[in-house]
């Protein structure tokens, strides 16, 4: 039992046990009436944020395609999912079963959606890609704009039940490690690899076999299935849903977090989202009125800031040198391995008379009696 718990690699549930335990203290301070409502809804919209960046990170961090439409495929959730609430509402009342019946409702409708879209447009690349993803994102949310109001409440927005809140953000967070879960799986498989190789090369991942167009449609269902069950969450939380909401700045937003997470990082899309969305309440309190267009400047100039340092050739001695990885190896190794030595003067890298290898590959060498053994010398 000791031996097996011994070869459990821990990184790979880290995430999964600090956001356990951060769960159970808050449901815990939730039941004893320590939390505000504020702090409790704060909580909600973090874990929305989680699970639309993981989600998202899937397909722009892992599969390399850029999507613009994520929060489409949370609108549709929220409303398909919001609209089942309420007709629910009447038989089975707004308890738990209500809410797993409009999760999956919403997720799976927002999943299908992802299929639609993604069969032709999957084959295109690139900007095209994103354009025609950012285009799904807008004729879904005028399709619900310009509802009637008996269906999804037109300009005015769908009222929907509010679940109890001292509950709903300990479902949120279950659902999130839901999400860890299937996610993470899938990128630690073998089809996971799959993915990343389409990523890395595109043609060579084709040229070995792999199915380029099933990989691309299940990543992005996969990622479209889990937006939509944070667009239920997001119809719980608030008494109304509105079409507004789900514009491309929130699209934007995502993808902000999500490349300040570090493309491919699942754990940094978590930190990521934690943090844009607690400066986002904090922006809305300070930022009113007309200078709220501000907001949307300030993730556009953190998106432009992290493309550059990302991407510039000339920062990439400083990113090398000053990366977390790095840092983190500096930390662990350099107390704990007895090879390394920061303080070898001598190391080849270091010593300034080095011959460069081109050097060492152009000198002729020609063989003189001194070298010569013995024998040769007694033939000569």
């Amino acid at each position: 039992m000791a031996k097996s718990l011994k070869n459990i690699k821990w990184k790979h549930y880290l995430n999964y046990i600090v956001i356990a335990v951060v769960t159970i203290l808050f449901a815990i301070m939730s039941m004893s009436n320590a939390l505000t409502s504020s702090t409790i809804y704060l909580l909600e919209k973090i874990a929305i944020a989680v699970l639309l960046t993981v989600s998202l990170s899937v397909v722009v961090g892992f599969l390399g395609e850029l999507s613009l439409g994520h929060a489409g495929f949370m609108c549709v959730g929220a409303y398909l999912g919001g609209k089942t609430a309420c007709l629910l509402e009447a038989s089975l009342g707004n308890g738990i079963l209500s809410l797993l019946i409009s999760l999956l409702v919403g997720g799976a409708v927002a999943a299908l959606c992802g299929v639609i879209i993604g069969l032709p447009a999957l084959r295109l690349k690139g900007d095209y890609l994103a354009i025609v993803t950012l285009a799904f994102g807008e004729i879904v949310r005028s399709l619900f704009l310009n509802s009637s109001d008996a269906s999804f409440g037109g300009p005015l927005g769908l009222d929907t039940p509010r679940y109890d809140k001292n509950v709903l953000f300990i479902i949120a967070f279950v659902a999130v490690l839901i999400c860890l879960a299937v996610i993470q799986n899938l990128i630690r498989s073998k089809h996971g690899r799959a993915i990343t190789s389409i990523r890395d090369n595109e043609i060579a991942a084709r040229a070995t076999g792999i199915n380029i167009t099933k990989y691309k449609l299940t990543v992005f269902t996969i990622a479209a299935f889990f937006a939509g069950i944070a667009g239920v969450l997001y119809s719980y939380s608030n008494y109304t849903i509105q079409s507004a909401k789900f514009n491309y700045n929130y699209s934007i937003e995502i993808l902000v977090m999500v490349v300040l997470g570090g493309m491919g990082s699942i754990n940094g899309s978590i930190i990521a989202a934690t943090l844009i969305t607690v400066l986002d309440v904090e922006l809305q309190t300070i930022l009113t009125g007309e200078t709220a267009v501000l907001q949307d400047l300030l993730y556009a100039l953190i998106l432009i800031v992290l493309v550059v340092y990302n991407n510039a050739p000339a920062l990439k001695a400083f990113r090398e040198r000053n990366s977390m990885k790095n840092f983190l190896r500096k930390i662990t190794k350099a107390k704990h391995d007895p090879a390394h030595r920061a303080d070898d003067e001598a190391k080849w890298d270091r010593v300034p008379t080095k011959i460069e290898m081109n050097e060492v590959l152009s000198t002729e060498f020609q063989p003189t009696m001194s070298t010569l053994e013995p024998d040769r010398k007694e033939d000569l």
